[in-house]
């Protein structure tokens, strides 16, 4: 990121933690943002990619075998799961 990027998102930031939001706003704005991870990850994943399956406490490592709507399928350990687009990363 650029450093003005960085700053605008700090700003962001500030705003939404001080600002006064109803519950529904905070809700409309993650699901906002939660759609925009899940765009952004379609664009950048295909089969065969290797990616990391990101979740609160760790990161997963696996490949793409296939790519669906919103979700992929991921092959991790030897086992194929269903992961959200939103929590994938390419490697």
């Amino acid at each position: 990121f650029s450093e003005e990027c960085v700053m605008e998102l700090l700003a962001i930031k500030r705003e939404i933690k001080n600002g006064n939001f109803s519950l529904s706003e905070l809700n409309d704005l993650s699901a906002f943002t939660n759609s925009v991870k899940t765009l952004n990850a379609k664009a950048s994943i295909s089969v065969g990619d290797n990616v990391w399956v990101v979740q609160k406490t760790k990161r997963t490592p696996g490949i793409v075998t296939k790519v669906n709507i919103k979700k992929a399928v991921v092959d991790m350990r030897g086992r194929s799961y269903n992961v959200p687009l939103s929590m994938i990363e390419v490697v």
